[in-house]
């Protein structure tokens, strides 16, 4: 029985530490894509984000990226930006038919070093990490949703509902109007 409550209390104890903190700042993180050019969160300023870790080869993570391919062509227009980040080996080479295969409409990198992908998503780096995991920032750099992995089944079922919801309460706060013209990948591409 002393075993039993021991464990009870450590677990006790654990439990918050695997809970991202919601609200937070976004860290900085930069993701390069296939082509070479590399997209940072400063060059989202001023817009809705939803960032989408994944796994090419992952069948949640694909169905993520259709859901939030649609969400992104309803939105976009109105200051919503997408960016994915595939986390698996050898992903850059990947993406490329990924983004084929699966039609997604906004742009899609990569990160090899999983720690900083950790510390980003504040997730335990002694507990695996589940995919997809989709962040949602709103226009002042904060992150004000995280849902993630095999553990969010609310999530899951609904993605195209969850994704829209999440996205239109951010763009409904309002904020600095984004260019009608041009998306941020156009802007970091005519930064280089």
């Amino acid at each position: 029985m002393r075993v039993i409550r021991s464990l009870a209390a450590l677990a006790a104890l654990a439990l918050p530490v695997l809970a991202a903190q919601i609200p937070r700042p976004a860290n900085p993180i930069s993701v390069p894509l296939p082509d070479g050019k590399v997209l940072t969160l400063d060059s989202f300023k001023g817009k809705v984000l939803v960032l989408e870790f994944m796994l090419t080869t992952c069948p949640a993570c694909q169905k993520a990226s259709v859901a939030l391919s649609g969400v992104y062509s309803e939105l976009h227009p109105k200051g919503m930006e997408a960016l994915g980040v595939a986390i698996n080996p050898m992903a850059n080479m990947l993406i490329p038919e990924y983004i084929q295969k699966f039609g997604t409409k906004f742009p899609i990198g990569f990160k090899e070093d999983q720690e900083e992908v950790k510390a980003f998503l504040q997730h335990p780096v002694i507990q695996i990490l589940r995919v997809p995991q989709l962040v949602f920032i709103d226009r002042k750099g904060v992150i004000r949703a995280q849902h993630g992995g095999a553990t969010d089944p609310d999530f899951f079922n609904n993605e195209d509902g969850v994704i829209k919801m999440e996205v239109e309460k951010l763009l409904a706060e309002g904020g600095a109007p984004p260019p009608k013209t041009a998306s941020a990948v156009k802007t970091a591409a005519k930064k280089k």
